[in-house]
């Protein structure tokens, strides 16, 4: 069966009959990523020897494009866990990479901070103020992460912080959800779609292994710019355009004359 057949069997069965709850409520769409998962949609870019689909972008932006049209929150925690498994299929360990393609680990991203100093998007996710401290096999990271989709709810995070010695650049690492002493806001932050879980993400600090740093010391922000930002760009821009593709069409089936909604 190919994944767009899946997909639209998803969509239709365990997406759709939610999707309104999901954005009156606010609910996170926990059902429809428990059928991502286990029909091998949330592994669809891990590689076929881990039991991924081998899929890659182009693949990911189609479903978070055609998940948007029918549910705007399960679309968004799609567009982050897409974006942290294209960093996890890079220098994730194997155990992670084969959880996610049995469907049983959701990623998202805790980039952004609070007082970066930059102006827009881009600047905050290349300047953190995260620090990290080693002690012996342990590194402490101590921030504040915004705009944290699937807060509470993903199994882990693409995590930034400054270099443990390197002089310039970023450290990313993987931070797993239940790690202690990490404090998710019980009412999630007014941004994102309804039901996505859009949060703050506290860690003061949270305590990891040194071991779940992903790729080198400081070489964070070239796996930033060369893979988080392209990956986190063009499933963004799928699901806009597809919306506005869709409203361009409800626009032409109208009658002649008439601009109210259907």
């Amino acid at each position: 069966m190919s994944y767009r057949t899946t997909l639209a069997e998803v969509l239709a069965r365990a997406v759709a009959p939610c999707a309104e709850l999901t954005g009156a409520e606010g609910r996170f769409p926990r059902g429809a990523v428990t059928a991502f998962g286990a029909t091998g949609l949330l592994g669809l870019t891990v590689a076929t020897e881990f039991g991924g689909a081998g899929l890659g972008l182009p693949e990911a932006a189609e479903v978070v494009a055609r998940t948007a049209c029918v549910c705007p929150a399960t679309a968004t925690v799609l567009q982050a866990h897409y974006t942290a498994v294209a960093v996890i299929e890079a220098y994730g360990s194997p155990w992670v990479r084969g959880e996610i393609a049995a469907g049983r680990h959701l990623g998202s991203l805790a980039l952004a901070e609070d007082d970066t100093g930059g102006y827009g998007e881009e600047a905050q996710l290349l300047t953190p103020r995260c620090t990290a401290v080693r002690s012996g096999g342990v590194v402490a990271l101590r921030a504040r992460k915004r705009q944290v989709v699937a807060a509470g709810e993903a199994d882990s995070y693409l995590w930034s912080s400054r270099p443990l010695g390197a002089r310039d650049g970023l450290s990313l690492w993987g931070v797993p959800a239940h790690a202690p002493d990490l404090f998710v806001p019980a009412r999630p932050d007014a941004v994102g779609p309804s039901g996505s879980a859009t949060s703050t993400v506290l860690a003061d600090p949270v305590l990891v292994p040194a071991d779940a740093m992903l790729g080198e010391d400081g070489g964070g922000l070239d796996i930033v710019l060369r893979t988080v930002l392209p990956w986190l760009l063009e499933l963004r821009a799928a699901a806009g355009e597809e919306g506005l593709r869709l409203a361009a069409a409800d626009v032409v089936r109208r009658p002649a004359g008439s601009l109210a909604p259907s």
